[in-house]
């Protein structure tokens, strides 16, 4: 009775051991197999989302080639969630009524419609040829802030969270952080009211010395006011003294000028040119870039600003997107 107790009881056991051991082999299974689910989906999640800058079609635009009315229907054919409007491609349509809120109405009305549509998200509004934000004259920088205001109200309107702005002016570094200091904080106080952020990109002359415009953004102390790093665009000096169009003669280091401007960023800018047999772009380390974007904790949207002239507006656009979906698996 004894040795059938003992053996039942060692029968027992060893089932007991089986459960557990086959229960610890389905929950390492089941442990195994998740973390691979993951892995595998956060390698197909970049750490951004992706907008199209308007300039990157501006020669379809310009030639007539494609309306800007079809902006948003261009970018969703091309794979793009978000837009990037720039104001002076749309010089023309402002045109269209004698009475210029009626015109701008219009166009904010056709703009929205198209963006619903297509399901595509309107972020930013690149505001050029209304003056100029950091010259020294006062009445003429308070003019240029008044001028701002009604693309504020259509950036508020189309449901944009920006408008970017030059700090165009004065080449004086000492005199152009005062005059910038002055002109952005009179913009951005009223673009507070409508919950809109001003935003000033790297573009040319002393928007380009990243430690001088964060010299800037901290003056200004300004939540809604803020940077917008381009990838490219930070010459500092050209030819002839020409604001574009001609040789860059001084440059800020990139990279480090990306890094700076950071902290303050709202928005970033993948500005491209052309491409290797292997889909890198040639004068820019893209894997660097995203490399500093990820490591400050950005996780808005990345906008592509082709602006090459061997590949066509599309190509380059396709590049440029497809660059950018490439490298975010490698660092994620």
């Amino acid at each position: 009775m004894q040795k059938f107790i003992v053996k039942g009881f060692i029968v027992l056991m060893f089932m007991g051991s089986c459960k557990n051991s086959t229960s610890e082999n389905q929950n390492a299974k089941v442990s195994n197999e998740k973390p691979k689910m993951e892995i595998s989906k956060k390698e197909q999640t970049p750490f951004f989302k992706l907008s199209l800058a308007q300039w990157s079609l501006h020669k379809a635009i310009k030639s007539g080639d494609l309306s800007p009315l079809d902006f948003a229907q261009k970018a969703k054919e091309l794979g793009f969630e978000g837009v990037e409007y720039v104001s002076q491609l749309y010089t023309e349509e402002l045109k269209k009524d004698a009475d210029p809120k009626i015109a701008m109405q219009q166009l904010l009305d056709v703009l929205k419609s198209k963006s619903e549509t297509y399901n595509i998200q309107n972020l930013i509004i690149m505001v050029d040829h209304e003056g100029d934000l950091a010259v020294t004259d006062e009445e003429e920088r308070n003019n240029t802030v008044e001028k701002h205001k009604k693309w504020v109200d259509a950036a508020q309107f189309l449901g944009c969270h920006s408008i970017r702005v030059n700090l165009f002016g004065t080449n004086d570094p000492e005199k152009w952080v005062g005059v910038a200091v002055d002109g952005l904080t009179k913009l951005s106080k009223y673009a507070a009211t409508k919950n809109i952020n001003v935003i000033v990109e790297n573009h040319g002359y002393l928007s380009s010395n990243a430690a001088l415009l964060v010299e800037v953004m901290k003056k200004v102390n300004m939540s809604n006011c803020g940077t917008l790093p381009d990838f490219g665009n930070f010459c500092l000096e050209r030819e002839d003294g020409e604001r574009w169009g001609t040789k860059c003669v001084k440059e800020y280091p990139k990279y480090q000028g990306v890094q700076e401007m950071m902290p303050y960023a709202k928005a970033v800018s993948a500005k491209s040119y052309d491409f290797d047999t292997d889909g890198n772009e040639t004068s820019i380390d893209y894997s660097k870039m995203l490399e500093i974007i990820q490591k400050s904790g950005y996780t808005g949207f990345i906008g592509v600003e082709y602006e090459g002239e061997r590949l066509s507006e599309v190509e380059g656009i396709t590049a440029t997107k497809n660059l950018l979906i490439h490298l975010a698996k490698q660092i994620n």
